[in-house]
């Protein structure tokens, strides 16, 4: 079972790669709740990507990081997602975006280890734009706090998923260097098209 878990969260990373560069950023959810919020990550490869190598990373420091690195893009994610709405502006959304899936990437590929309040400290700056981009959404939602709601809870599962590939694979540093590669390839096409 763990292996399996593990070759599928692989195989999903690789087939990234073979998909066109994809973006969940439609900028007007219309009619959308609890349901369009938690489908909303998955919808766009940029963030489905980040999302799970935050939590790879996160497992691959280790100790207290474990929860506190995705509980860090977690709290900033939901945080920053009412700053479009307040009119604030945030520039380059797009490529900070697709730059956080590359420097995950290399994070994990490298097996960087960096002090849990460095570590916290980064996804929280990639967690401001994610949010920011998921913000925008909200006020033509029907619902704002239950999208809200929905694309924070699936950002738990996200970095779920990628805690437990790091934490279940008897073969880890060899599929996690193969899924930080194939995040730093996929991440560097999602800066290209940015």
């Amino acid at each position: 079972m763990k292996v399996k878990t593990s070759l599928s969260l692989l195989g999903l990373c690789v087939y990234a790669l073979f998909l066109p560069v994809a973006e969940a950023h439609t900028f007007g959810a219309q009619g959308a709740g609890l349901a369009a919020g938690f489908a909303h990550p998955f919808m766009g490869l940029d963030h489905l990507l980040a999302m799970i190598a935050v939590g790879i990373w996160a497992g691959q420091l280790g100790g207290r990081a474990v929860w506190i690195v995705p509980l860090t893009f977690v709290s900033v994610l939901a945080a920053a997602a009412g700053l479009g709405p307040l009119g604030f502006a945030l520039p380059l959304v797009e490529p900070a975006i697709a730059c956080s899936v590359l420097v995950l990437g290399l994070l994990i590929a490298g097996s960087i280890r960096l002090p849990t309040i460095i570590g916290a400290s980064l996804v929280g700056l990639f967690a401001m734009f994610h949010g920011y981009a998921h913000g925008l959404e909200l006020p033509q939602a029907a619902s704002p706090v239950l999208y809200g709601i929905g694309f924070v809870l699936a950002t738990i599962l996200l970095h779920g998923l990628g805690i437990g590939f790091t934490l279940n694979s008897r073969h880890y540093k060899i599929m996690q260097r193969i899924a930080g590669g194939s995040l730093i390839v996929a991440g560097g096409l999602l800066l290209a098209a940015a």
